[in-house]
């Protein structure tokens, strides 16, 4: 392919090129690479646009509802930035690798409404074998028959970590279906007490390879127990019994978590960044 002017939109003929650029970049991507991977590259089916700029795959980035840039040099970001700033924001936030959001952003801060948040340093952590502590043998895939149960605790930790309720605006609708998409998948994970969740997490994406750990939370009564490490060690376990890595980003002012990862095993792989609007 050419070089081109501009940033370009992609489809099913370049999905070759596209898986392959992805698999370099196998923890970074998984996002992407788990909607690419099960429907294509028809915009309709992946829920979003995949851009490149440049030749061939060189610059590559996801916008929908986040804008994910994959891959880039300066010229590619500026780019995409210029596409975003003509289709106008659709996205809740940036997010991916911080070297790849922070200049995107910069491209568009002027123009885009003010960012809510900006959280510019997020450890990107991947786990390749079993986890180094005890995973909890009551920690499971939750069943879809407790999902008024499960729920709660999902607002809970949405709200605390991304500071917005998520039923605001259509009552709770959009993000009640996301959760129940999640149980029957298999990819919510809890542990009960009395019909209570005190232990949760997700899988929140699932590639080939790997598996993004997501919306880790432990009940305020129950925290301090070590229940979020041999939690996140039991949903690593399930998915090392699926055949993928274990992967999560995470605050870098979050202190007891990293160490709590740490314990579990995962080491740092790259820096992250997420602008929250």
């Amino acid at each position: 392919m050419l070089r081109v002017a501009g940033a370009r939109l992609l489809d099913d003929r370049h999905r070759s090129g596209v898986h392959a650029a992805l698999d370099s970049d196998p923890v970074a991507s998984c996002m992407v690479a788990a909607r690419v991977e099960a429907v294509g590259l028809d915009p309709w089916r992946l829920g979003g646009e995949l851009w490149a700029a440049g030749s061939g795959t060189d610059g590559l980035c996801f916008s929908g509802a986040n804008l994910v840039p994959l891959r880039g040099e300066r010229s590619a970001i500026r780019a995409f930035a210029e596409r975003a700033r003509r289709t106008g924001r659709v996205c809740s936030s940036l997010v991916g690798r911080s070297e790849l959001v922070l200049p995107l952003w910069e491209e568009l801060a002027g123009v885009w409404a003010p960012a809510r948040e900006i959280r510019p340093d997020q450890p990107l952590m991947v786990l390749s074998g079993p986890p180094a502590v005890a995973p909890d043998p009551h920690v499971r895939p939750v069943r879809i028959s407790e999902l008024e149960r499960y729920l709660p605790a999902a607002v809970a930790m949405f709200t605390e970590e991304v500071g917005v309720d998520p039923r605001a605006g259509d009552g709770g609708a959009g993000y009640r279906a996301r959760v129940a998409e999640l149980i029957t998948s298999g990819r919510a994970f809890a542990r009960f007490h009395e019909g209570e969740v005190v232990f949760k997490a997700e899988i929140g994406a699932m590639s080939r390879r790997i598996g993004q750990i997501q919306g880790v939370w432990v009940h305020p009564a129950w925290r301090g127990r070590g229940l979020g490490t041999s939690g996140t060690a039991a949903v690593t376990d399930a998915l090392s019994g699926m055949g993928r890595a274990s992967s999560l980003y995470v605050n870098a002012f979050n202190t007891p978590a990293r160490a709590a990862y740490q314990r579990i095993g995962f080491s740092q792989v790259a820096q992250f960044a997420t602008v929250l609007f």
